[in-house]
């Protein structure tokens, strides 16, 4: 699943309806770590450029509201969700520039890979070398 996160409630609706507008069935839940909106990872690569895009907007849209209510010194925080074997979904806190820096270059989907083969790794770790494995 892809995973996007908002600390206020106006730009996660005005996402859930851009989705919906899209005739996608986003999942979306208010959960203790934030409001989230999930997609499965297999959506359109030609549709996911544009989420990105609106993602990105509503994101500043996020942030600019999110430091109005509770100030500047909150908003400097980044996280990665990971989503664990057991279920479990936890925040990885990342510095937010590095966080930034890799994001200008991959996008959400492909972070979420990336993680996922670390996280598997971890849960699941394989002794022998690289080059034998499948």
């Amino acid at each position: 699943m892809l995973e996007y996160i908002f600390f206020d409630p106006r730009p996660w609706r005005l996402f859930i309806d851009f989705l919906r507008d899209r005739g996608l069935e986003p999942e979306s839940t208010d959960e203790e770590q934030g409001l989230l909106v999930r997609l499965p990872d297999d959506t359109d690569d030609r549709l996911m450029d544009e989420i990105e895009a609106r993602y990105d907007e509503l994101l500043d849209m996020n942030e600019q509201l999110f430091a109005e209510q509770e100030g500047e010194a909150h908003v400097h925080r980044a996280g990665v969700s990971v989503s664990l074997s057991d279920g479990r979904v936890v925040e990885a806190g990342v510095p937010p520039e590095l966080l930034n820096r890799i994001l200008q270059v991959i996008g959400t989907d492909e972070l979420g890979l990336f993680v996922s083969a670390i996280v598997d790794a971890v849960e699941n770790p394989d002794e022998r070398p690289f080059c034998q494995r499948d």
